[in-house]
């Protein structure tokens, strides 16, 4: 599901020439709601108000995060990842010339990556290590350099 602050996210904004800023995520009701909030609350520095807000997101560990973001080519970002419940997951962003891996445990606490010289489109990826369980939010925002 996803739900943005204009009628069409996938075309920039005609004032600032970068794609509207958009939001996606999973039910916030029971114990997932629960860990949602605590994923969401480690990356809690930029709002959707913010100009620097580009795209976030909250998925179950489950069904992973799999998003082809768009940016601005040449800017720089700053990607926040936070897994809250069990386990682990591995975080994949397809950056050039080589993608960036890393490996996170769920217990609530966020990891960055800066993403200089942005391609137009973005791939990231949380896939569950086996067993693993719970929340993963993700953000990305404009850095400004």
């Amino acid at each position: 599901m996803l739900a943005g602050c204009s009628e069409d996210a996938a075309n920039p904004e005609p004032s600032t020439g970068r794609p509207a800023p958009t939001t996606s995520s999973e039910p916030a009701g029971g114990p997932d709601g629960k860990l949602g909030q605590r994923a969401e609350a480690a990356l809690d520095t930029v709002t959707v108000d913010d100009p620097e807000f580009v795209e976030s997101g909250l998925e179950t560990v489950r069904d992973g995060v799999h998003v082809e973001s768009l940016l601005t080519r040449g800017k720089s970002y700053r990607l926040g990842v936070s897994c809250a419940g069990n386990g682990s997951v591995e975080l994949t962003v397809r950056t050039e010339p080589d993608p960036v891996a890393r490996h996170l445990d769920c217990d609530g606490t966020a990891t960055h990556v800066r993403i200089t010289k942005a391609p137009t489109r973005l791939a990231v990826d949380v896939e569950g290590k086996r067993g693993a369980s719970g929340m993963v939010a993700w953000q990305i925002s404009e850095t400004g350099t």
